[in-house]
């Protein structure tokens, strides 16, 4: 009997789960021994303390690239082309940077520049080209900072938008207060749902971001969905956590679909970006 026909044997015995132990504790340990040690890496080299930045893993931008293209509705090679783009921003990193390093929270914020699926949202921007955005939950600032990078190449070559940034933390959004990107947020300090009942121009692309609870997710939704444009797009920061705007697309008769992101060297396991179109 072969060594492969005798593992075959005692698969088909009682013995089974027995015999299969040892490489299910290998293949646990081994799980476990990467995440411990991103884990334990992230805790000495890290300030972060919520809003987690990172890289995307190589496979997880090709998924990425993918999603827009499918949602959007333009090619792969062009939403790579968008996103090679916001890599190669030189002038927005260096901002960032140097925002960070002087900034009053500085001590809760890392100085390397990860913009994780953000680059989404900036392939998105520049593919569909919005006129105006709206998005609640600003924190530092990072995203509000890829938007305006995106509105602003748009607006380059002829289409200019602006996004509305909405947050109740009067100390949020200090990485876009510089110009040229402070030159097309608007910074609204406030409850999002009654800044939201507020807008007085039609909004092309939504982007919840703040609260992240069922409730208060639906009544962001139910709030912008009146004041939005003709074929606007909602997108969900927080679709690994709720099914909030699967449902509200279902509700009013939009098509939805997910991205979950996989972040490279890291122990967070990542979230992903809901849009409904």
């Amino acid at each position: 009997m072969t060594a492969t026909s005798f593992r075959r044997a005692i698969a088909r015995t009682p013995l089974a789960p027995v015999a299969a132990f040892p490489k299910r504790l290998v293949r646990v340990a081994r799980h476990d021994a990467r995440v411990l040690g991103a884990s334990a890496r992230w805790l000495f080299t890290s300030r972060e303390h919520h809003n987690y930045t990172y890289d995307l893993t190589r496979l997880s931008r090709e998924h990425l690239a993918w999603f827009v293209s499918v949602t959007c509705d333009v090619s792969v090679k062009q939403v790579k082309a968008y996103l090679a783009e916001i890599d190669s921003d030189a002038d927005l990193r260096r901002h960032i940077e140097q925002a960070t390093a002087n900034s009053a929270r500085r001590g809760l914020a890392d100085r390397q520049v990860r913009y994780a699926r953000r680059i989404g949202w900036y392939a998105i921007v520049r593919a569909k080209r919005p006129a105006h955005i709206v998005e609640t939950g600003v924190d530092k600032g990072l995203g509000s900072c890829v938007l305006a990078a995106a509105l602003l190449r748009n607006a380059a070559e002829g289409n200019p938008g602006r996004v509305t940034s909405l947050d109740i933390n009067p100390e949020a959004g200090y990485l876009a207060k510089k110009q040229p990107w402070a030159d097309v947020v608007d910074l609204v300090i406030g409850d999002s749902i009654a800044s939201i009942g507020a807008l007085d121009t039609p909004v092309d692309l939504f982007l919840h971001d703040s609260d992240h609870s069922v409730a208060h997710e639906r009544r962001e939704f139910e709030a912008i969905e009146p004041r939005l444009a003709p074929g606007a797009l909602l997108l969900t920061d927080n679709v690994t956590v709720t099914n909030v705007l699967a449902e509200h697309a279902e509700r009013t008769g939009r098509r939805f679909l997910a991205y979950r992101e996989t972040p490279a060297r890291h122990w967070f396991p990542g979230d992903g970006i809901g849009l409904a179109w």
